[in-house]
Order: structure tokens, then sequence, then C-alpha cells
């Protein structure tokens, strides 16, 4: 697949968080596609444990500046860039100060038991996608991994469904290990509804826990394909996936470019 257009949205990479299979994978997997002669850039979350002078974020004027509203509140979004070596692939870092500083209470890199985690994946979601556009690049495959990123499927095929950078691309989730600590806000579908996504949409998942698995089910719903990088696949997700008749994989142990590839040409 030489000159494909892919873009990874992840919820960690290393070395910019710590070292972990998430982290691992979000920096392996880029580079090994990239590698491949595809054309690659990547974003995730400025966490507040992401040090910025050690690697070297600059921001970048031009694609920073618009305000996001989410609950009737402005938040300004800051765009941030760094290159991971040594493939030098460009790093997008979608960053604001209401929703990824560090906090005292934070009990892992990301944040996983933030009360605002609904809040914080409609920003990274709104984020990356008006960042994208901004960029004028149109991705051919976008590779969504954790649960950061659920929502951007959903958002590409409602909201973003006719905007030429996302019409023609196919849609991967990765359900990655782990998940949030804290039940999502009850009033998550509300906010929901105030991003203009229809209540047709979001009759489909109301009534279930607002928990991780929520998430999962909501990125399931409108990928083209599944990964999962878990020790064993949820029945529930599978029966699903099963039903709508998309491609899906168990990721093998170590990344395998052609592996992946092939997975994509599947879609």
């Amino acid at each position: 697949m030489p000159n494909q257009r892919i873009l990874f949205v992840n919820q960690e990479i290393a070395p910019y968080l710590p070292s972990s299979p998430s982290a691992d994978l979000g920096k392996a997997l880029p580079q090994a596609i990239h590698g491949k002669g595809c054309e690659v850039r990547t974003f995730m979350p400025k966490y507040g444990t992401v040090n910025e002078r050690r690697n070297q974020l600059h921001e970048v004027i031009r694609l920073s500046g618009i305000n996001i509203i989410i609950d009737d509140t402005d938040h300004p979004l800051i765009i941030k860039v760094a290159s991971m070596q040594p493939s030098r692939i460009q790093v997008y870092f979608i960053d604001n100060d209401d929703y990824f500083q560090k906090s005292a209470d934070d009990i892992d890199p990301v944040g996983s038991n933030r009360a605002d985690n609904d809040e914080r994946n409609i920003f990274f979601t709104r984020g990356t996608l008006e960042t994208v556009r901004k960029l004028r690049w149109e991705p051919n495959i976008i590779h969504c991994s954790g649960l950061v990123s659920a929502l951007i499927p959903m958002f590409i095929r409602t909201l973003f469904r006719d905007d030429p950078a996302f019409k023609d691309a196919k849609l991967v989730y990765s359900v990655l290990p782990g998940e949030f600590t804290t039940p999502l806000d009850t009033r998550f579908f509300d906010k929901l509804t105030d991003e203009q996504i229809s209540s047709q949409e979001l009759d489909k998942f109301k009534g279930l826990p607002l928990d991780s698995n929520l998430l999962h089910k909501m990125a399931v719903e409108y990928a083209d394909g599944v990964i999962f990088h878990t020790e064993s696949q949820d029945e529930n997700l599978l029966t699903r996936i099963k039903e709508r008749g998309i491609p899906f994989m168990q990721a093998p142990q170590e990344v395998n470019s052609a592996i992946y590839k092939d997975f994509y040409k599947s879609l």
C-alpha cells in the first residue's frame, strides 16, 4: 500500500509517556508502517506528564487558537508538535489547560480516574478532527487506539461524514487493555447532543452502563475494522462485530507491518 496516508490516533505513545504495552504500540506501529512507504501522522493528548522540553515540543500557532465549546464553556485548543525518533514522524499533541494538566489525584499518566473523562474525550476528538481538516491532509486509513480515541469513528460517520478530509477514509479501532476507573458523567449523552449527535444515533447506547465498555461499543458501531490487543475478546463486542460483518483480528504479539497492512487492505 505505497503512498497511502495513514493517521494514527493514540491514547499513548512512548517515549512521551512511560513505557507500557499501549505506549510501546503507539510508537512501534506507526514507525513500522512508515517504514513500508506509507505517509504517516500521529495524534495524542498532551497530558500533563509529557515533558515538553525533553521531548522538544513546540506550539503550531497556525493550527492553534480555535475554541471548542463543551457544556456551554469555551475551551481553547492548543496544538503542539514533535518528531518521533528515529523515523521523524510528526506527532501532534492536543493540549488544553482545562483538561490535560496533571492533577494530584491522577492515578496514572493518562488520568483514567478523571471525573471529566467524557469531556476530555469530546475535546480530544473535536481537536483532532479540526486539526486534520486544517492540515488539508486527507487520510486513507484512520487507526484509533484506546479509549481516548473511541468517539472519533462516531464523529466522523455523523458530524463529519460529508467532509472531504474524512468521507473516503476507512476507520480502524484498536481495543487496548485498561479502562476508565471512574464512571462517565451522567450528562454524557446530553453533551453529545450539544455536539449535534442525533438522538437516533445516541438511542443505540442509552441505558448501558457509563463505563469503558460503552466507549468500546460506540467505536465498534462505526468502525470499518476492529483489532483486539487484549488477552481475551469481549463477547458482546465480538457479537456486534460479527453482526455488522466487519473484519476483526487478534493483534500479533510483536508488531508486524505485513499483518497490519493486510488488515487495512481487507477493509
